[in-house]
This record gives C-alpha cells, sequence and structure tokens, in this order.
C-alpha cells in the first residue's frame, strides 16, 4: 500500500486548493474529476480532485487524510473542470468556489445516500435517444436559411439570430436541434432562457417535438432531489437536451454539440451576486473550447453581441417578418398623458381600445414594471414619506396584505393608523403599481375578467404556471404584468398592449437604461397579434417626442442599437472600454470610502483608468453603507493584468471592510 496526494478544491473564499493524503495501490489512484470527502476545520466537505500528486510542500505532521472518494459518480470531464478555472481566472475567484457550487448541493452533501438513490433511480428510467422529430412545421424561407446554417455550422461559430418578436426563432432551434442530434447520434443541445417562467413552455415544445429524447430541466424552483436526477442525466450523457436558466451553463455535459441562448440581450444572465459570472460570456468561451457552434437570439440584441456581429466576429442570421401567415407588427402608438389625462392610472384613449377588445373577445395587457400598490405612502400635512428605515430607499405600500414592504431588505411593517409624525390619519399612496392598477381596472370594468401577474402574485410554487395557462386557455380578459409577461410568452388571442409610466428609465443615471427600456418595449409589444389578428401597442408618456419613443414606433432596432453604439463609443464605455468594480459594504460609508481610497493608490498602472470612489447609487441596504470604485481599459488582457496583481493586494490588506470584485459589471 502506498501513499498519493490529492489536490482538492474546496468552497472556500479565498485560498480554495488544499492538499490530502490517500492511500491506495498503485495504479489505483483516484482520478482528476472524482469528487472526496475531506475534514476542513471542524466540518466534513466534499470537494473536487483537480490534481493527483506524489509530493507536497504540506509538512507530514499537518497533512490530513481524505477520509472516502466518491467512486460511484464518474469524473468530472476535463473540459468542464477547465470551463472551471477558466471562469475563476477571468472573475478572479477561488477554482472551489466556481466548481463546487456548479454541481448540486445533493452531490456535494457528505452523505452518499441521496447520491445512490438518484444513481439507481436514473438506472431505471429508460432509454429515449430516438432522435426523429414529431410534426415539423414548414419553415419560410428565412427560417430555413437560419436552421440549415445553424444545424449545419462546422467548429466554433457564433450565430447571431436576429428575429421580430413572433418570427419563429424557437421553431428555428428546433430544427437545428434535430439536424444536430440526427447527425450525431451522442450529442448534446444546451438550451438556455433567462427566467424560470419561460421553461415551462419551451419543455412542452421540446417534449412534442422530440418525445424519444431524454431532456432534462436545470434551474432554481426544482427540488434538490429532482436537480439532482436531472444534473446525473446530463453528467452521463443519458439527456440529449439540457434547458435550463444561467446556472445550467456549468452543468457536466460530456458530449455537447451545441448551445443556444434565448433572448442572449437578458440583464437575468448575468449572476448578481457570490460568482459574478455572465452565462451568455461563459457559453461563448465554452462553445469555443468545445468547437461547437452557439446561436445567441433576440429581437433586441445586446449592443455588445451587435457589434460581434458588425465587427465579423459573429455571424448574423435575420428574420425580419412574423413567421405566422398575414400576421404582423402591431402598430405603435403614443399617447401623449399631457392632455389625455389618466384616470386611475389610464388615459381615456387606452381604456376605450381595453372596451374595445372586450366586446370583440380578444385579450389585453397592461404593462408596468412596478409592483406592489403604490412606490410610497405619504402624509400631505408634514411631508412624511414611507422610507425604509434600513435602506436608501421608500418602502412600497402592498394594500392587500396591508403592509409596507422594501424590495431591498424585505423588511416589513404595518401601514401605520396615522402619522408618525405628526397624527395626520389622512395618509395617502403616491404613484402606481400593478396592485393599483388591478383595483382601479375592478372598478372601471367591473365585468372584466382581470388577472395580475407579478412577484407578489406567484410566490407558490407553479401558480406562475397556472396563471399563464389561465391567460392561455381564454379565461382572462386584461392581463396586468411586469417583466415576467414581457417575453417569450404566446398570447394567441392578445390583441392590445398598453405600456404605463415607462418614462421614469428615460432619466435614469445608468447608461444602459435606454438599451433596456428599448428592450423591454419592443419585447412587450411583441406580445400583441402573433396569432395574425391585427393588433395595436399604445405607450403613455409625457414625452412623446424623445426620440426612443420613435424608433420603438418604428420598429427600428438598426438604426437605435446603430446611434446608442456611436454613443458609446464617444464615451468610450462597453463594448468599446473594459470595466471592473470594486465595491466595499460598511456600518458607516466613511469607512468603505476609505478603503476604497487606499485600494485606489494601492496599485499604481499606466494601462487602466482608476475612477474615484463613490458612494453607490442605493447607498445603504439592511444598515450597511456602500460604495464602489470603476476600473476601467480599453484593453481587456491589460485589465485583467492589473487586476491579477491588484486583487493579491486587496486581499493582503487588513481590514473590516466586505469587498467584492465583478468583471464586466452591468450595473453602475
Amino acid at each position: 500500500m502506498s501513499h498519493c496526494i490529492l489536490q482538492i478544491a474546496l468552497d472556500t473564499p479565498l485560498d480554495s486548493l488544499f492538499d490530502y493524503r490517500w492511500a491506495c495501490e498503485p495504479g489505483s489512484e483516484p482520478e482528476v474529476g472524482q469528487l472526496a470527502l475531506v475534514n476542513f476545520g471542524r466540518r466534513e466537505a466534499v470537494g473536487l480532485i483537480v490534481a493527483v500528486k506524489h509530493e507536497t510542500d504540506v509538512p507530514a505532521d499537518k497533512l490530513k487524510d481524505a477520509l472516502a472518494v466518491r467512486g460511484q459518480l464518474s469524473p468530472l470531464p476535463a473540459r468542464w473542470i477547465a470551463l472551471a478555472r477558466f471562469a475563476a481566472a477571468y472573475y478572479h475567484r477561488p477554482l472551489g468556489e466556481v466548481a463546487m457550487p456548479g454541481l448540486p448541493k445533493n452531490v456535494r452533501l457528505s452523505t452518499t445516500v441521496a447520491l445512490d438513490r438518484a444513481l439507481k433511480k436514473l438506472a431505471k428510467l429508460p432509454d429515449a435517444h430516438d432522435p426523429t422529430p414529431a410534426d415539423m412545421p414548414v419553415l419560410n424561407a428565412a427560417q430555413q436559411q437560419a436552421a440549415d446554417a445553424i444545424g449545419g455550422a462546422q467548429g466554433f461559430s457564433p450565430l447571431l439570430l436576429y428575429g421580430v418578436t413572433g418570427s419563429g426563432k424557437t421553431e428555428v432551434y428546433l430544427q437545428a436541434c434535430a439536424q444536430v442530434l440526427q447527425r450525431d447520434a451522442d450529442a448534446q443541445i444546451l438550451i438556455l432562457v433567462p427566467e424560470i417562467n419561460l421553461t415551462p413552455q419551451l419543455e412542452a415544445n421540446i417534449r412534442a417535438r422530440f418525445p424519444g429524447v431524454m431532456l432534462a430541466t436545470l434551474h432554481s424552483s426544482l427540488s434538490e432531489g429532482e436537480r439532482m436526477l436531472h444534473w446525473l442525466a446530463a453528467h452521463t450523457g443519458r439527456a440529449r437536451i439540457v434547458l435550463g436558466t444561467r446556472l445550467a451553463i456549468l452543468a457536466s455535459l460530456p458530449n455537447l454539440k451545441m448551445i443556444v441562448i434565448d433572448e442572449e440581450h437578458d440583464p437575468s444572465y448575468k449572476q448578481q451576486e457570490g460568482l459574478r459570472y455572465s452565462a451568455r460570456d461563459l457559453a461563448v468561451w465554452r462553445a469555443r473550447q468545445l468547437g461547437i457552434p452557439i446561436v445567441l437570439g433576440s429581437a433586441t440584441p445586446s449592443l455588445e453581441s451587435w457589434h460581434h456581429a458588425q465587427t465579423g466576429r459573429y455571424r448574423r442570421l435575420e428574420l425580419r417578418e412574423r413567421a405566422v401567415r398575414d400576421a404582423v407588427l402591431p402598430r405603435v402608438k403614443l399617447v401623449d398623458m399631457e392632455r389625455d389625462k389618466p384616470k386611475e392610472g389610464l388615459t381615456s384613449t387606452l381604456m376605450q381600445a381595453l372596451r374595445l377588445r372586450m366586446e370583440r373577445g380578444e385579450q389585453s395587457l397592461l404593462f408596468l414594471n412596478r409592483r406592489g400598490y403604490a412606490p410610497v405612502l405619504c402624509c400631505e400635512a408634514c411631508g412624511w414619506i414611507s422610507n425604509c428605515t434600513r435602506c436608501t430607499a421608500f418602502m412600497v405600500l402592498h394594500r392587500p396584505e396591508r403592509r409596507l414592504r422594501c424590495h431591498h431588505c424585505s423588511l416589513e411593517l404595518r401601514i401605520p393608523h396615522a402619522c408618525p409624525t405628526c397624527g395626520n390619519i389622512d395618509l395617502q399612496p403616491l404613484g402606481r403599481g400593478t396592485q393599483r392598477v388591478e383595483e382601479g381596472l375592478q372598478a372601471l370594468f367591473p365585468d372584466a375578467r382581470i388577472l395580475r401577474i407579478d412577484a407578489d402574485s406567484t410566490r407558490r410554487k407553479g401558480s406562475a404556471q397556472e396563471a399563464f395557462d389561465t391567460v392561455h386557455r381564454g379565461d382572462v380578459d386584461i392581463l396586468i404584468g411586469t417583466q415576467m409577461v414581457a417575453k417569450g410568452h404566446d398570447f394567441k388571442r392578445l390583441t392590445l398592449v398598453g405600456v404605463l409610466n415607462p418614462d421614469t428609465a428615460l432619466f435614469s443615471q445608468d447608461y444602459r437604461a435606454s438599451e433596456r427600456l428599448f428592450a423591454q418595449l419592443m419585447q412587450v409589444a411583441g406580445r400583441a397579434g402573433r396569432a395574425g389578428l391585427e393588433s395595436e401597442v399604445l405607450i403613455q408618456s409625457r414625452y412623446c417626442q424623445h426620440p426612443l419613443y420613435g424608433a420603438v414606433m418604428r420598429h427600428d432596432y438598426d438604426r437605435f442599437a446603430g446611434s446608442l453604439l456611436e454613443e458609446r463609443h464617444q464615451a468610450a464605455l462597453p463594448p468599446y472600454m473594459y470595466q471592473a468594480l470594486l465595491r466595499a459594504e460598511a456600518p458607516e460609508l466613511a469607512t468603505a470610502i476609505e478603503f476604497l481610497e487606499a485600494a485606489r493608490d494601492a496599485v499604481p498602472s499606466d494601462t487602466v483608468v482608476i475612477n474615484e470612489p463613490i458612494p453607490m447609487t442605493m447607498t445603504r441596504v439592511h444598515n450597511v453603507d456602500r460604495a464602489q470604485l470603476l476600473v476601467e481599459s480599453n484593453s481587456r488582457p491589460a485589465l485583467q493584468a492589473f487586476l491579477t496583481e491588484w486583487i493579491d493586494v486587496l486581499r493582503a490588506m487588513k481590514s473590516r471592510v466586505r469587498w467584492s470584485l465583478e468583471v464586466d459589471p452591468l450595473d453602475i
């Protein structure tokens, strides 16, 4: 019996690689990619074996023995480990902090019972590898050209599928998938969507189209048992199509042959806590690593992807017309709220349009990206407003629950009976959220079947899909919703979209706000008229002359994207500049600023611009003050080289400030 040294990556915030001793027969050492159970501190932990050695710098008296090696699970592929290493290096996080959270919780637990049970259950599932698709619709010429280009792509081929809403991008994906699956008997395909509520509809389409192919889904609403079973189906290669949200990009897929990123512009692909990775960007890297095609589809591509297509890095495929015969894009009209004063948040023009759709038996959608009853409760006598005591934010009024709720720290309070400052009992809501619009609609249209879909109304598991099923059955006349209803859904009888209060985004400090608003308006407008019925979109605004609204009326993404790219180029902003953001949190703002000032001066550089530290827009959250420091360079390698040196210095700085580094930030 001899010993070898296992280098194991553990999920720890700093150094994540640790050496452990393992007794084994010569030639029977554990494999890289296997999982091992070890003692770490006072607890047991599961880690990933990333190297097997025969020497170590750890003194013999401090070298611990590994407790077990998970032999029942096949090793994670070397290319998957390479993906984790790249993400760790690019986003400057420990390898274990990237690799281990990418595995299901039950795989990472110290007990093997759940893993053994899942493997037995997977083994009992019937093989489903017949890739013959069922009921393939006939594509129009543009769709067929796109599907053939994707299905026939060889090697690393990034393709931007730019198609107007309702142009049949999903059908193109499915028919391209059919070509790949029929060509390669072991091929796996990964399809990513930005939000969980978009998975059921697409999952149903995939199952109907490929009844003989095993499908796995990966998203955060699955139970731990379900997630492990689906992950194992992907890891063993039995699932040939894997559908999921951003976390699925870190799934183990040994035979991956194509990646599809639907709604690739969506900011939901960027993780906003912990490892702040971009699933879209990692997907492109993974496709390049494996030498496979990747499809990025959208009606409003991100400016980064549009720029790559313009410069030849991506091949652009276009779908300029709707797929359903005789279906055209809806007419977009602006309603001037200075002339047509709203009642209950609705102008007379919009109310008349709602009545007309009800008379016709058609459906309407009112889009307002603000949940709750009202953004704030106020006292008109003394000026008191419902500020959160823990955040620099208002507490939102949720009238049905009779609660004030902070959407940042989740603090909840009862609605006060009187003003806490002056005792006035006549407290008034300011502004409108989806709950207040729903209440107003019920008063204006008492006979209408009204349904609200937002984060508050769909908290229960499965409730979102139940709500969407109700709409699809035609049991709803007027749907009120936030961004949950703005994309991906195919409502056959919906012919009117009303957009309420979009103007606030026009004056945001965020330079990406106009890009996001345009995408949001184009996406929600695309819900109308998808089945060929005449449709229109009414946008209520006080700034009808704004050029953004003009571009929306013309459905002119090309020109709008061109003008934004020109502005970004002149202002030296992404995609012409590369950025990283250092955030600091402390009980007092001055402490956070002081840390960032020290960080600014720690590593002088001639290749990057280190800006001054400033408070974050939302300065205080949950009794913690926050500040940020932006670092920029026109060279990605130069920025990465600086960050590599900087991160070591930051980790050596003695401070009680909590800090984090984000590469390619979306919110500044």
